[in-house]
């Protein structure tokens, strides 16, 4: 997708660099969000975008660090609050996974927010009883 100079918008970067991620083009996707970032620090949407694509390199104290700015950017953000939760799910940092989900859960009781809490509250209980035997 060309992006013109009429066009050089942080919400026209942004777009650009969710285009990339779902195209699995996760490293290039970074860099579209950081342009829009460099316009507009204040863009939670692209911090929480940026911390996706962070992800989906397996750079997961980067993705961390860009869902925190999400989230300090705008706390009743509920995406970054469950997307946050889900990468720490991934690292199996169990009680901070859960944390974020009922943070997200408080902000919009999403039934995916809900399913997802219920999963790794299961999945820290089991590892817990796995460790006692």
């Amino acid at each position: 997708m060309p992006l013109f100079d009429h066009e050089h918008t942080a919400e026209t970067w942004n777009s650009h660099g969710c285009t990339l991620c779902e195209s699995g083009q996760f490293t290039a996707a970074v860099e579209a969000f950081d342009r829009a970032i460099a316009l507009t620090p204040s863009y939670c949407t692209a911090w929480n975008n940026r911390a996706n694509a962070l992800g989906g390199l397996n750079r997961h104290a980067e993705a961390l660090a860009a869902y925190d700015k999400a989230v300090a950017l705008n706390p009743t953000y509920h995406q970054a609050w469950f997307n946050r939760g889900k990468l720490l799910a991934e690292m199996g940092a169990h009680g901070n996974a859960l944390a974020s989900y009922e943070r997200a859960i408080a902000l919009h009781a999403d039934p995916l927010y809900l399913h997802a809490r219920e999963d790794v509250w299961v999945t820290g209980k089991l590892f817990a009883d796995s460790r006692t035997v």
